[in-house]
């Protein structure tokens, strides 16, 4: 590859996982002038300059880099396994340090059947990993942190930080394996018991036949277009919460909550950011009492279709955070759902029961672009 289009890919990764890329951006015009040059000559050579670079990236015949990745350079598999006579490596993390700083070839990382205790975590520019257990019931990571957790610097670590294990960087696969944070279910009002078994932070991450099992704060769906399909969540409090744009197809949810508890804490911010959950063809059961979601943020978005839902699901069905005003901005929606939880009747008034023009935008992989760059 010619040492400028090699350039252009590790620019093209940075701008992935830089703090700005945080919303979905399927609506970017490459045709607007930068609003910050007077010049128009100037703004005409920044314009010429960026169709370059999408031409160059049309003629790659792929989508978002990912096929074209795996044909450059040619993909590897390391082997994890607690006998060291077994795998190429005996943790998960040591796996993952041996790539390099900046990775750019898709590189499957096999887990074997196993309890792994560590704390793992996946840095920015590390794409391209794909880590494949042996079952979800066989291949397990977990670990204890809280956000009270005493870190380096002797401080809380905070919700970001609990996490057992965390991706940074873009185009992550994970399969067949299990996430666990092991804190136990929380006294209700308990402070800083949030304990993430999972954190993805980063775009195009597509999750199959997984589990992620936890109590408060389970799998924080961070930032970034991301795809659950036939996972299980467990989870008591807020047990999926973050505000990416995240699919859930066939998935089953499970709480597991002493009393009261709520299952999803979407952050959409503004009516700006293209960020939401949709949970389509689902399963929501459990134990207690629980909400379908609070409105963490003031924009919160959430839609379930074609889900069944248990009798645990509190009527009302979600809960504005105590800020009426949030009511007035939310959109929480379902389609064409049914169980003895699924009633509409006796939903706030302002949660919808979508027609099928209202839903269709939610109830495909188009919800994420998916078509763009789900590749198994």
């Amino acid at each position: 590859m010619p040492g400028s289009q090699h350039l252009i890919l590790l620019l093209f990764l940075l701008l992935l996982n830089s703090g700005s890329a945080k919303i979905h951006t399927k609506s970017l015009r490459p045709n607007r002038h930068h609003p910050f040059l007077s010049n128009q000559t100037q703004a005409q050579l920044v314009e010429r300059q960026f169709m370059r670079w999408v031409n160059f990236v049309g003629g790659l015949k792929h989508s978002i880099f990912h096929r074209a990745m795996n044909k450059v350079f040619p993909s590897f598999t390391l082997i994890v396994d607690k006998n060291p006579a077994t795998g190429d490596f005996t943790t998960i993390q040591g796996a993952i340090d041996s790539l390099p700083f900046i990775n750019l070839v898709r590189t499957v990382i096999n887990v074997n059947a196993g309890v792994y205790k560590e704390k793992v975590s996946i840095s920015a520019m590390r794409a391209f990993i794909t880590l494949q257990g042996a079952g979800a019931d066989k291949t397990v990571v977990e670990w204890g942190d809280t956000a009270e957790t005493p870190g380096p610097n002797g401080k809380p670590m905070g919700t970001h930080d609990s996490a057992t294990f965390a991706v940074n960087s873009p185009y992550f696969i994970a399969k067949n394996i299990t996430f666990k944070n092991t804190t136990p279910v929380p006294k209700p009002g308990a402070v800083g018991k949030q304990a993430v078994a999972f954190r993805i932070s980063a775009d195009t991450a597509a999750f199959v036949g997984c589990k992620f099992l936890g109590a408060q704060d389970t799998l924080y769906d961070h930032i970034g277009r991301h795809y659950y399909r036939d996972c299980y969540i467990e989870g008591s409090v807020d047990f999926i919460f973050g505000n990416a744009l995240s699919f859930y197809e066939g998935c089953h949810v499970h709480a597991i909550a002493n009393n009261v508890g709520a299952l999803t804490a979407q952050n959409r911010m503004s009516m700006l950011e293209d960020t939401g959950f949709s949970f389509v063809n689902c399963k929501v059961t459990g134990s207690g009492a629980l909400y379908l979601g609070r409105a963490w943020g003031m924009f919160s978005r959430v839609i379930f279709a074609y889900t069944y839902m248990d009798n645990i699901i509190i009527p009302t069905g979600w809960y504005n955070w105590g800020d009426p005003n949030r009511e007035m901005t939310v959109f929480y929606g379902q389609y064409k759902c049914f169980g003895p939880g699924s009633n509409h009747n006796g939903r706030v008034t302002w949660a919808r029961e979508l027609t099928d023009e209202e839903a269709k935008p939610f109830v495909s992989l188009s919800f994420i672009d998916g078509t763009e760059w789900i590749k198994f």
